[in-house]
């Protein structure tokens, strides 16, 4: 094993490195003037021991620990088990958060398993809809499965800031500006129903209604601080 790749496995150095990451997001998060809008029903859910299924965008992860209500409720983030998503479980379980790496070599069946596990529990559950590796903005149907298998209501959140940049990441992750920012936090039920029978057409009609639903929340912060909402690639 190379050098390089010894110390990139390293744990002091991962430790290191979520620790400086959670400086920053925690930096983000004090020297922003947030609105945080539509919570009422999910911090009513969250307090009652309710679990709910949360979907975000992977381009807004750079806040996510901050999208649940974590003083009311727990919840379990779904992240990769690559490297990249390994960091992520790192960054969030510093702020309180539950993580299941998903891999490859995990089956669908167990994970999901895993998670229903966890609702029972009380436990919500956190998915970016187009993660680990996308494309962009295209919602997988996870989400559906588990609603329909659980029953439980499913909120998407999103954030958004005045100011703050893409990157070239082939999510174009949102990473805000740390000082003198202005920020929202925009949460909204997506009320569609899933059958427990649906058809492939149906899941696939109710797969383009959650991304749907999640363009426009996300379109919406972006107007709210004055950013350009984001438009599909021609």
């Amino acid at each position: 094993m190379s050098l390089r790749k010894k110390i990139a496995d390293s744990e002091a150095v991962l430790n290191w490195a979520a620790r400086r990451i959670a400086s920053y997001i925690r930096m983000v998060h004090r020297n922003t003037r947030w609105q945080r809008i539509g919570y009422g029903e999910l911090d009513q859910l969250a307090a009652a021991g309710e679990p709910v299924i949360v979907v975000l965008w992977h381009q807004r992860l750079a806040q996510s620990p901050y999208f649940f209500p974590l003083d009311k409720g727990r919840i379990c983030s779904i992240t990769s088990a690559a490297r990249a998503g390994s960091m992520v479980g790192r960054v969030q379980k510093l702020f309180g958060m539950d993580t299941i790496a998903m891999s490859s070599h995990k089956r669908h069946v167990a994970l999901s398993r895993e998670v229903l596990g966890l609702m029972k529990q009380g436990i919500s559950i956190g998915i970016a809809a187009d993660g680990p590796r996308g494309p962009e903005r295209v919602s997988s149907t996870v989400p559906l499965i588990w609603a329909r298998t659980s029953g439980k209501r499913v909120f998407g959140i999103t954030y958004s800031v005045r100011h703050g940049r893409e990157l070239g990441s082939w999510d174009r992750l949102l990473l805000p500006r740390p000082w003198r920012n202005d920020g929202v936090f925009l949460c909204r039920e997506w009320t569609d129903p899933v059958p427990r029978k649906a058809s492939e057409e149906e899941i696939e009609a109710l797969r383009q209604s959650l991304e749907d639903h999640m363009n426009e929340i996300t379109a919406e912060a972006d107007r709210m601080v004055g950013r350009t909402p984001w438009s599909p690639p021609a």
